[in-house]
Protein backbone atom coordinates (compact mmCIF):
# COMPACT_ATOMS: atom_id res chain seq x y z
CA UNK A 1 0.00 0.00 0.00
CA UNK A 2 2.49 2.38 1.15
CA UNK A 3 4.54 1.59 -2.47
CA UNK A 4 1.57 2.33 -4.31
CA UNK A 5 0.98 5.71 -2.45
CA UNK A 6 5.05 6.60 -3.22
CA UNK A 7 4.52 6.00 -7.07
CA UNK A 8 1.27 8.09 -7.07
CA UNK A 9 2.61 10.77 -5.34
CA UNK A 10 5.55 10.54 -7.66
CA UNK A 11 3.13 10.74 -10.87
CA UNK A 12 1.33 13.98 -9.94
CA UNK A 13 4.66 15.37 -8.38
CA UNK A 14 6.18 14.97 -12.27
CA UNK A 15 3.08 16.28 -13.63
CA UNK A 16 2.43 19.25 -11.33
CA UNK A 17 6.24 19.85 -12.37
CA UNK A 18 5.91 19.07 -16.53
CA UNK A 19 2.41 21.87 -16.19
CA UNK A 20 5.14 24.17 -14.88
CA UNK A 21 7.58 23.83 -17.70
CA UNK A 22 7.57 25.29 -21.37
CA UNK A 23 6.37 23.03 -23.67
CA UNK A 24 8.38 22.06 -26.82
CA UNK A 25 7.28 23.82 -29.77
CA UNK A 26 4.75 21.87 -31.98
CA UNK A 27 5.74 20.90 -35.50
CA UNK A 28 3.66 23.84 -37.67
CA UNK A 29 4.17 25.80 -40.81
CA UNK A 30 4.75 29.01 -40.48
CA UNK A 31 0.88 30.10 -41.35
CA UNK A 32 -0.51 27.44 -39.23
CA UNK A 33 1.75 29.04 -36.17
CA UNK A 34 0.24 32.75 -37.23
CA UNK A 35 -3.12 31.37 -37.22
CA UNK A 36 -2.82 29.78 -33.72
CA UNK A 37 -1.04 33.00 -32.20
CA UNK A 38 -4.28 35.08 -33.69
CA UNK A 39 -6.54 32.82 -31.94
CA UNK A 40 -4.76 33.06 -28.64
CA UNK A 41 -3.79 36.74 -29.02
CA UNK A 42 -7.79 37.23 -29.51
CA UNK A 43 -8.55 35.29 -26.16
CA UNK A 44 -6.64 36.78 -23.93
CA UNK A 45 -6.31 40.22 -22.35
CA UNK A 46 -2.85 42.04 -23.90
CA UNK A 47 -1.84 44.53 -21.04
CA UNK A 48 1.27 46.75 -21.79
CA UNK A 49 2.12 48.39 -18.23
CA UNK A 50 4.31 51.46 -19.45
CA UNK A 51 2.73 53.66 -21.81
CA UNK A 52 3.44 57.16 -21.55
CA UNK A 53 1.81 60.27 -22.85
CA UNK A 54 1.81 63.89 -24.20
CA UNK A 55 -1.63 65.99 -22.69
CA UNK A 56 -1.14 68.24 -25.94
CA UNK A 57 -2.71 64.24 -27.62
CA UNK A 58 -5.71 64.44 -25.21
CA UNK A 59 -7.63 67.55 -26.33
CA UNK A 60 -10.51 68.17 -28.76
CA UNK A 61 -9.02 68.34 -32.01
CA UNK A 62 -6.07 66.30 -31.76
CA UNK A 63 -6.43 63.00 -29.59
CA UNK A 64 -6.09 59.11 -29.45
CA UNK A 65 -9.39 58.60 -31.67
CA UNK A 66 -6.83 59.41 -34.67
CA UNK A 67 -3.63 57.27 -35.60
CA UNK A 68 -1.23 60.07 -34.84
CA UNK A 69 2.70 59.51 -34.90
CA UNK A 70 2.41 58.47 -31.36
CA UNK A 71 3.10 54.72 -30.66
CA UNK A 72 -0.31 54.12 -28.46
CA UNK A 73 -3.50 55.45 -29.99
CA UNK A 74 -6.94 54.16 -30.30
CA UNK A 75 -6.44 52.80 -33.88
CA UNK A 76 -3.05 51.61 -33.43
CA UNK A 77 -4.13 49.65 -30.50
CA UNK A 78 -6.98 48.18 -33.03
CA UNK A 79 -4.88 46.95 -35.58
CA UNK A 80 -2.27 45.09 -33.16
CA UNK A 81 -4.72 44.18 -30.42
CA UNK A 82 -3.52 46.01 -27.59
CA UNK A 83 -6.59 46.20 -24.96
CA UNK A 84 -5.09 47.53 -22.08
CA UNK A 85 -2.43 49.94 -21.90
CA UNK A 86 -1.27 51.76 -18.42
CA UNK A 87 -1.25 55.57 -19.50
CA UNK A 88 1.77 57.00 -17.62
CA UNK A 89 1.78 60.25 -14.70
CA UNK A 90 5.53 60.85 -15.63
CA UNK A 91 7.22 63.73 -14.06
CA UNK A 92 10.72 64.33 -14.55
CA UNK A 93 13.11 65.00 -11.75
CA UNK A 94 13.62 68.62 -10.56
CA UNK A 95 14.61 70.51 -7.35
CA UNK A 96 13.87 69.26 -4.10
CA UNK A 97 12.02 72.83 -2.49
CA UNK A 98 8.66 73.70 -2.91
CA UNK A 99 8.33 75.44 -6.05
CA UNK A 100 9.85 72.29 -7.63
CA UNK A 101 7.23 70.63 -6.16
CA UNK A 102 4.28 72.70 -6.72
CA UNK A 103 5.61 72.39 -10.54
CA UNK A 104 5.44 68.20 -10.34
CA UNK A 105 2.12 68.56 -9.20
CA UNK A 106 0.52 70.79 -11.40
CA UNK A 107 2.74 68.41 -13.98
CA UNK A 108 0.88 65.53 -12.83
CA UNK A 109 -2.62 66.99 -12.70
CA UNK A 110 -2.95 67.71 -16.47
CA UNK A 111 -2.04 64.39 -17.30
CA UNK A 112 -4.77 63.06 -15.25
CA UNK A 113 -7.13 65.42 -16.21
CA UNK A 114 -6.12 64.06 -19.80
CA UNK A 115 -6.55 60.61 -19.11
CA UNK A 116 -9.77 61.08 -17.69
CA UNK A 117 -10.94 63.59 -20.70
CA UNK A 118 -9.71 60.42 -22.83
CA UNK A 119 -11.95 58.01 -21.22
CA UNK A 120 -15.01 60.28 -20.15
CA UNK A 121 -15.19 63.04 -22.79
CA UNK A 122 -13.49 62.47 -26.00
CA UNK A 123 -13.98 58.60 -26.50
CA UNK A 124 -15.76 57.25 -23.89
CA UNK A 125 -17.61 54.32 -26.25
CA UNK A 126 -14.15 53.40 -27.37
CA UNK A 127 -12.40 53.23 -24.02
CA UNK A 128 -13.05 53.13 -20.04
CA UNK A 129 -10.88 53.82 -17.70
CA UNK A 130 -10.47 50.90 -14.89
CA UNK A 131 -9.41 50.74 -11.35
CA UNK A 132 -9.44 47.14 -10.01
CA UNK A 133 -8.63 44.25 -12.28
CA UNK A 134 -12.65 43.12 -12.00
CA UNK A 135 -13.39 46.37 -13.64
CA UNK A 136 -10.64 45.73 -16.36
CA UNK A 137 -12.10 42.08 -16.98
CA UNK A 138 -15.40 43.75 -17.06
CA UNK A 139 -14.42 46.50 -19.84
CA UNK A 140 -11.97 44.18 -22.26
CA UNK A 141 -15.48 41.41 -22.07
CA UNK A 142 -17.54 44.22 -23.47
CA UNK A 143 -15.53 44.91 -26.48
CA UNK A 144 -13.91 48.50 -25.71
CA UNK A 145 -10.39 49.29 -24.86
CA UNK A 146 -9.50 49.35 -21.17
CA UNK A 147 -7.28 52.37 -19.76
CA UNK A 148 -5.12 52.34 -16.66
CA UNK A 149 -3.02 54.25 -14.90
CA UNK A 150 0.69 54.51 -13.34
CA UNK A 151 2.51 56.92 -12.07
CA UNK A 152 6.40 57.08 -12.68
CA UNK A 153 8.72 59.20 -10.13
CA UNK A 154 6.67 60.40 -6.53
CA UNK A 155 8.13 63.76 -7.13
CA UNK A 156 4.38 64.90 -7.57
CA UNK A 157 3.66 64.00 -3.49
CA UNK A 158 5.97 66.73 -2.51
CA UNK A 159 5.61 66.12 1.22
CA UNK A 160 2.20 65.76 1.97
CA UNK A 161 1.43 62.20 2.06
CA UNK A 162 -2.00 62.97 1.70
CA UNK A 163 -1.32 63.14 -2.17
CA UNK A 164 -1.09 59.92 -2.03
CA UNK A 165 -4.62 58.85 -1.71
CA UNK A 166 -5.36 61.47 -3.94
CA UNK A 167 -3.87 60.31 -7.15
CA UNK A 168 -5.12 56.91 -5.87
CA UNK A 169 -8.65 58.26 -5.74
CA UNK A 170 -7.70 59.70 -9.77
CA UNK A 171 -7.10 56.30 -10.83
CA UNK A 172 -3.59 55.33 -10.42
CA UNK A 173 -2.90 51.56 -9.19
CA UNK A 174 0.81 51.53 -8.98
CA UNK A 175 3.31 54.75 -8.43
CA UNK A 176 7.39 54.79 -9.03
CA UNK A 177 9.01 56.66 -5.75
CA UNK A 178 12.07 57.84 -8.41
CA UNK A 179 13.09 58.27 -11.67
CA UNK A 180 16.02 59.54 -13.52
CA UNK A 181 17.72 61.42 -10.44
CA UNK A 182 17.20 61.21 -6.73
CA UNK A 183 13.94 62.42 -5.38
CA UNK A 184 12.91 63.20 -1.87
CA UNK A 185 11.29 59.69 -1.50
CA UNK A 186 13.94 57.31 -3.12
CA UNK A 187 17.49 57.20 -4.36
CA UNK A 188 17.52 56.57 -8.11
CA UNK A 189 19.23 53.62 -10.42
CA UNK A 190 21.06 57.02 -11.88
CA UNK A 191 23.55 56.65 -8.20
CA UNK A 192 25.00 53.91 -9.84
CA UNK A 193 27.25 56.52 -12.03
CA UNK A 194 29.36 58.17 -9.41
CA UNK A 195 28.31 56.40 -6.23
CA UNK A 196 26.26 59.39 -4.96
CA UNK A 197 22.74 58.78 -3.01
CA UNK A 198 20.99 60.92 -1.07
CA UNK A 199 19.18 58.43 1.35
CA UNK A 200 20.62 55.34 1.41
CA UNK A 201 17.40 54.15 -0.02
CA UNK A 202 14.38 55.49 1.23
CA UNK A 203 13.89 58.54 3.02
CA UNK A 204 12.02 58.39 5.82
CA UNK A 205 9.35 60.24 3.93
CA UNK A 206 10.01 57.52 1.28
CA UNK A 207 9.24 54.78 4.38
CA UNK A 208 5.78 56.42 5.06
CA UNK A 209 5.04 56.67 1.55
CA UNK A 210 5.59 52.47 1.63
CA UNK A 211 3.25 52.66 4.08
CA UNK A 212 0.75 54.86 2.82
CA UNK A 213 0.60 53.00 -0.94
CA UNK A 214 -0.22 49.66 1.44
CA UNK A 215 -2.78 50.89 3.10
CA UNK A 216 -5.03 52.59 0.19
CA UNK A 217 -3.83 49.82 -1.99
CA UNK A 218 -1.69 51.17 -4.12
CA UNK A 219 0.71 49.32 -5.97
CA UNK A 220 5.11 49.74 -5.68
CA UNK A 221 6.87 50.12 -8.66
CA UNK A 222 10.64 49.18 -8.71
CA UNK A 223 11.96 50.01 -12.26
CA UNK A 224 13.64 53.27 -11.30
CA UNK A 225 14.54 53.55 -7.33
CA UNK A 226 18.17 52.42 -6.67
CA UNK A 227 18.72 48.42 -5.61
CA UNK A 228 19.09 49.97 -2.01
CA UNK A 229 15.82 51.28 -2.02
CA UNK A 230 14.07 48.26 -3.23
CA UNK A 231 15.38 45.93 -1.04
CA UNK A 232 14.23 48.72 1.49
CA UNK A 233 10.87 48.69 -0.20
CA UNK A 234 10.51 44.73 -0.33
CA UNK A 235 11.41 44.99 3.80
CA UNK A 236 8.57 47.41 4.26
CA UNK A 237 6.17 46.61 1.79
CA UNK A 238 3.15 43.89 3.22
CA UNK A 239 2.33 43.27 -0.22
CA UNK A 240 3.86 42.43 -3.48
CA UNK A 241 5.86 44.87 -5.83
CA UNK A 242 6.23 45.44 -9.57
CA UNK A 243 8.58 46.45 -11.71
CA UNK A 244 6.61 48.04 -14.40
CA UNK A 245 9.60 48.11 -17.17
CA UNK A 246 12.52 46.39 -15.99
CA UNK A 247 14.29 43.78 -18.34
CA UNK A 248 17.12 40.95 -16.90
CA UNK A 249 20.46 42.66 -15.96
CA UNK A 250 22.14 39.46 -16.65
CA UNK A 251 21.49 39.47 -20.23
CA UNK A 252 22.21 43.64 -20.59
CA UNK A 253 24.08 44.99 -17.90
CA UNK A 254 22.19 48.17 -17.72
CA UNK A 255 21.52 49.93 -14.20
CA UNK A 256 17.34 49.82 -15.09
CA UNK A 257 17.67 46.08 -15.36
CA UNK A 258 17.13 43.96 -12.24
CA UNK A 259 19.79 41.11 -11.65
CA UNK A 260 19.53 37.83 -10.49
CA UNK A 261 19.46 38.88 -6.66
CA UNK A 262 16.80 41.07 -6.63
CA UNK A 263 14.73 38.76 -9.23
CA UNK A 264 14.98 36.29 -6.13
CA UNK A 265 13.72 38.91 -4.48
CA UNK A 266 10.71 39.44 -6.48
CA UNK A 267 9.95 35.76 -6.40
CA UNK A 268 10.07 35.98 -2.58
CA UNK A 269 7.99 38.72 -2.50
CA UNK A 270 5.50 37.62 -4.65
CA UNK A 271 5.91 40.37 -7.04
CA UNK A 272 6.05 40.47 -10.74
CA UNK A 273 9.04 41.78 -13.36
CA UNK A 274 7.33 43.62 -16.16
CA UNK A 275 9.78 42.63 -19.24
CA UNK A 276 10.21 46.18 -21.54
CA UNK A 277 10.83 46.53 -25.06
CA UNK A 278 13.80 49.41 -24.63
CA UNK A 279 16.36 48.44 -27.49
CA UNK A 280 19.31 49.60 -24.99
CA UNK A 281 18.02 47.40 -22.29
CA UNK A 282 17.88 44.38 -24.27
CA UNK A 283 21.05 44.13 -26.33
CA UNK A 284 23.55 46.74 -25.76
CA UNK A 285 25.69 45.56 -28.25
CA UNK A 286 23.28 45.43 -31.16
CA UNK A 287 22.06 48.25 -30.16
CA UNK A 288 24.96 50.07 -30.16
CA UNK A 289 26.04 49.18 -33.69
CA UNK A 290 22.62 50.05 -35.06
CA UNK A 291 22.40 53.35 -33.51
CA UNK A 292 24.83 54.90 -34.96
CA UNK A 293 23.80 54.44 -38.12
CA UNK A 294 20.47 55.07 -37.35
CA UNK A 295 21.64 58.44 -35.18
CA UNK A 296 24.02 59.88 -38.50
CA UNK A 297 20.96 60.01 -40.62
CA UNK A 298 18.65 62.07 -37.59
CA UNK A 299 21.85 64.41 -37.39
CA UNK A 300 21.49 64.90 -41.10
CA UNK A 301 18.10 65.31 -40.71
CA UNK A 302 17.93 67.41 -37.85
CA UNK A 303 20.64 69.65 -40.05
CA UNK A 304 18.19 70.19 -43.11
CA UNK A 305 15.79 71.29 -40.82
CA UNK A 306 17.19 73.84 -38.95
CA UNK A 307 16.79 72.01 -35.45
CA UNK A 308 20.19 71.79 -32.77
CA UNK A 309 20.61 67.81 -32.74
CA UNK A 310 20.54 66.78 -29.02
CA UNK A 311 21.30 63.72 -26.76
CA UNK A 312 18.47 61.86 -25.02
CA UNK A 313 20.27 62.92 -21.95
CA UNK A 314 20.45 67.08 -22.86
CA UNK A 315 16.80 66.85 -24.05
CA UNK A 316 16.15 65.32 -20.82
CA UNK A 317 17.75 68.06 -18.96
CA UNK A 318 15.15 71.15 -20.86
CA UNK A 319 12.72 72.27 -19.50
CA UNK A 320 9.25 70.78 -19.52
CA UNK A 321 7.82 72.72 -22.58
CA UNK A 322 11.20 72.98 -24.89
CA UNK A 323 11.32 69.24 -24.00
CA UNK A 324 7.82 68.76 -25.57
CA UNK A 325 8.40 71.23 -28.25
CA UNK A 326 11.48 68.95 -28.87
CA UNK A 327 10.02 65.75 -28.92
CA UNK A 328 7.17 66.79 -31.11
CA UNK A 329 9.14 67.68 -33.81
CA UNK A 330 11.07 64.72 -33.22
CA UNK A 331 8.36 62.36 -33.13
CA UNK A 332 6.26 64.27 -35.93
CA UNK A 333 8.96 65.53 -38.40
CA UNK A 334 12.17 63.63 -37.89
CA UNK A 335 11.63 59.74 -37.57
CA UNK A 336 8.94 59.77 -39.89
CA UNK A 337 11.44 60.24 -42.63
CA UNK A 338 14.25 58.62 -40.49
CA UNK A 339 11.97 55.43 -40.98
CA UNK A 340 11.93 56.29 -44.82
CA UNK A 341 15.80 56.31 -44.94
CA UNK A 342 16.05 53.47 -43.31
CA UNK A 343 14.19 51.46 -45.20
CA UNK A 344 15.78 51.64 -48.16
CA UNK A 345 19.46 51.09 -46.81
CA UNK A 346 20.67 47.52 -47.29
CA UNK A 347 23.74 47.32 -45.05
CA UNK A 348 22.77 47.95 -41.68
CA UNK A 349 23.49 46.34 -38.55
CA UNK A 350 20.98 44.25 -37.58
CA UNK A 351 18.28 46.10 -34.88
CA UNK A 352 17.28 45.05 -31.42
CA UNK A 353 13.69 43.38 -32.48
CA UNK A 354 11.48 40.71 -30.67
CA UNK A 355 13.88 37.72 -30.52
CA UNK A 356 16.14 39.56 -28.41
CA UNK A 357 12.95 40.86 -26.19
CA UNK A 358 11.49 37.28 -25.38
CA UNK A 359 15.32 35.85 -25.03
CA UNK A 360 14.46 38.08 -21.79
CA UNK A 361 11.01 36.64 -21.07
CA UNK A 362 12.39 33.21 -21.29
CA UNK A 363 15.32 34.56 -19.11
CA UNK A 364 13.32 35.57 -16.41
CA UNK A 365 10.44 32.61 -16.59
CA UNK A 366 13.86 30.52 -16.12
CA UNK A 367 14.91 32.28 -13.14
CA UNK A 368 11.61 33.26 -11.29
CA UNK A 369 9.09 30.68 -12.79
CA UNK A 370 6.36 32.12 -14.99
CA UNK A 371 4.04 33.58 -12.17
CA UNK A 372 6.33 36.11 -11.82
CA UNK A 373 7.07 37.51 -15.36
CA UNK A 374 4.93 39.85 -17.64
CA UNK A 375 4.90 42.79 -20.86
CA UNK A 376 5.85 45.99 -20.89
CA UNK A 377 6.35 48.72 -23.85
CA UNK A 378 7.53 51.97 -22.45
CA UNK A 379 5.88 53.29 -25.52
CA UNK A 380 5.99 57.16 -26.26
CA UNK A 381 8.98 56.96 -23.48
CA UNK A 382 11.77 55.75 -25.32
CA UNK A 383 10.24 51.72 -26.07
CA UNK A 384 9.88 49.92 -29.43
CA UNK A 385 12.13 47.40 -31.22
CA UNK A 386 11.73 46.24 -34.14
CA UNK A 387 8.73 44.23 -34.87
CA UNK A 388 6.85 45.66 -31.59
CA UNK A 389 7.50 49.51 -33.00
CA UNK A 390 4.25 50.93 -31.59
CA UNK A 391 0.98 48.93 -30.40
CA UNK A 392 -0.20 48.38 -34.18
CA UNK A 393 2.28 45.84 -34.09
CA UNK A 394 1.27 43.98 -30.30
CA UNK A 395 0.20 40.73 -32.11
CA UNK A 396 4.32 40.00 -33.17
CA UNK A 397 4.95 39.26 -29.47
CA UNK A 398 1.99 36.46 -29.04
CA UNK A 399 3.90 35.12 -32.35
CA UNK A 400 7.35 34.68 -31.02
CA UNK A 401 6.50 33.67 -27.75
CA UNK A 402 4.12 31.00 -29.78
CA UNK A 403 6.97 30.17 -31.75
CA UNK A 404 8.67 29.57 -28.51
CA UNK A 405 6.31 26.90 -27.31
CA UNK A 406 4.54 29.22 -24.44
CA UNK A 407 1.12 27.94 -24.27
CA UNK A 408 -2.22 29.94 -24.13
CA UNK A 409 -2.45 29.63 -20.45
CA UNK A 410 0.84 31.07 -20.19
CA UNK A 411 0.67 33.29 -22.67
CA UNK A 412 -2.51 35.06 -20.86
CA UNK A 413 -0.48 34.95 -17.48
CA UNK A 414 2.46 37.37 -19.76
CA UNK A 415 0.18 39.75 -21.03
CA UNK A 416 -2.07 40.33 -18.23
CA UNK A 417 -3.26 37.35 -15.51
CA UNK A 418 0.45 37.74 -13.18
CA UNK A 419 -0.04 41.49 -13.44
CA UNK A 420 -3.46 41.80 -12.09
CA UNK A 421 -3.11 38.93 -9.36
CA UNK A 422 -0.85 41.45 -8.28
CA UNK A 423 -2.98 44.23 -8.16
CA UNK A 424 -5.89 42.31 -6.22
CA UNK A 425 -3.38 40.95 -3.67
CA UNK A 426 -2.72 44.80 -2.78
CA UNK A 427 -6.26 45.91 -3.37
CA UNK A 428 -7.49 43.31 -0.87
CA UNK A 429 -4.97 43.97 1.82
CA UNK A 430 -5.72 47.33 1.72
CA UNK A 431 -9.64 46.55 2.26
CA UNK A 432 -8.97 43.87 4.76
CA UNK A 433 -6.75 46.93 6.66
CA UNK A 434 -9.60 49.26 5.93
CA UNK A 435 -12.67 46.87 7.86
Amino acid sequence: MNRLFYIVACLLLLQSCQEKEIKTPEKMTEAQLITKATAIHKNVMTLDTHCDINVKNFTDSINYTQKLTSQVNLPKMQEGGLDVPWFIVYTGQGELNEKGYKAAYENAMSKFDAIHKLCEEIAPEQIQLATSAKEAREIWKSGKKVAMIGIENGYPVGTDITNVEKFYDLGARYMSLAHNGHSQLSDSNTGEADDVWLHNGLSDLGKEVIAEMNRVGMMIDVSHPSKEAMRQMIELSETPIIASHSSARALCNHSRNLDDEQLQWMVENGGVVQTVAFKSYLNTEKHDAYEAEAQQILKEIADSIGLKWMERKEVMALPQEQRADYYEKYTTVMLPVQKKKLAQRTDLPPAVDVTDFVDHIDYLVEKMEIDHVGISSDFDGGGGIEGWSDASETMNVTIELVRRGYTEAQIEQLWSGNLLRVLDEVQAYATEMKS
